[in-house]
């Protein structure tokens, strides 16, 4: 790598069904330089020597033997997303490459998600709302799947 040149990093590809979001494409573009696994399967012999990196994301690239055997400078594989059990961490090992993930990136929206699932469940929400939208004859006749009440200002009627 020649002095001023930006790492070299190997991503699957940007977009797509499959790629790096380009939004964050762009903010790696800022610190490496990507080469698609497009580009360094059509000229592996000159991308071999450059990439320093791979930018696991979604689960790809699948990192395996022959690609770590084909990347002689790779030092570390950056994963983001929950978890590496996708990925050999004993065998990436023994090639001397370090691993890198984020832990707890998605602690608290899993958190937050999990108690709007748990209140929605509790509360009936999704009847709520059918019934609020379609009307009481959606469910052919007036359901029963609050708690029985004369007084309205007791019960919630919507968030």
């Amino acid at each position: 790598m020649a002095e001023g040149e930006l790492p070299a990093v190997l991503i699957l590809d940007i977009g797509g069904t499959h790629g790096v979001l380009e939004d964050l494409a762009a903010l790696l573009k800022k610190h490496f330089h990507l080469i698609t696994m497009k580009e360094f399967l059509g000229n592996k012999e000159e991308m071999r020597k450059k990439i320093q990196s791979v930018f696991v994301f979604e689960c790809r690239p699948t990192i395996d033997r022959e690609l770590l055997e084909s990347l002689p400078n790779l030092k570390v594989i950056a994963n983001s997303g929950v978890g590496v059990d996708h990925l050999d961490l004993k065998m990436i090992s023994s090639f001397g490459v370090k691993v890198t993930n984020t832990p707890q990136a998605v602690a608290d929206p899993t958190a937050d998600i999990g108690m709007a699932l748990m209140l929605a469940s509790a509360r009936r929400l999704v009847e709520g709302s059918v019934l609020n939208f379609l009307g009481p004859s959606y469910f052919f006749g007036t359901p029963r799947f609050c708690c029985e009440r004369d007084d309205l200002s007791e019960s919630i009627s919507g968030m």
